[in-house]
């Protein structure tokens, strides 16, 4: 059975930094695109980043852009999420996803195929 195991979230002041680690299992994910999504309360879940097969290629959200990092280590079956300068918007529950169809990414929730079970992440002002 494949799983995908989120860590790393936690409580954090505006400003900081985190990294959230999404580890899979029962299968090898470097052939297929990955990505980071996020759900605040009361709202729909949205794209952060995603990646694809080897790294090569990577999308970010422009609430994200050079604040956060994706990045994988197909060896060790994992994909991080590095989130600096931090800030309050940023407080949601974070979802990395694999999308088995495509070695290439995309920023479309519903072409991802499997789901970790979330982070929560709290930026405090």
């Amino acid at each position: 059975q494949v799983q995908l195991v989120e860590s790393g979230g936690g409580l954090v002041q505006a400003g900081g930094s985190l990294r959230l680690s999404c580890a899979a299992s029962g299968r090898t994910l470097s052939s297929y695109a990955m990505g980071w999504f996020r759900q605040a309360p009361g709202k729909e879940r949205g794209f952060v980043a995603a990646i694809n097969w080897n790294g090569g290629s990577k999308d970010y959200a422009d609430s994200v852009k050079g604040r956060f990092t994706i990045s994988r280590d197909n060896a060790k079956n994992t994909v991080y999420l590095q989130m600096n300068n931090l800030k309050p918007e940023d407080t949601a529950v974070y979802y990395c996803a694999v999308d088995f169809g495509s070695y290439h990414y995309t920023d479309k929730a519903y072409e991802y195929d499997l789901w970790g079970q979330g982070t929560q992440v709290t930026v405090s002002s």
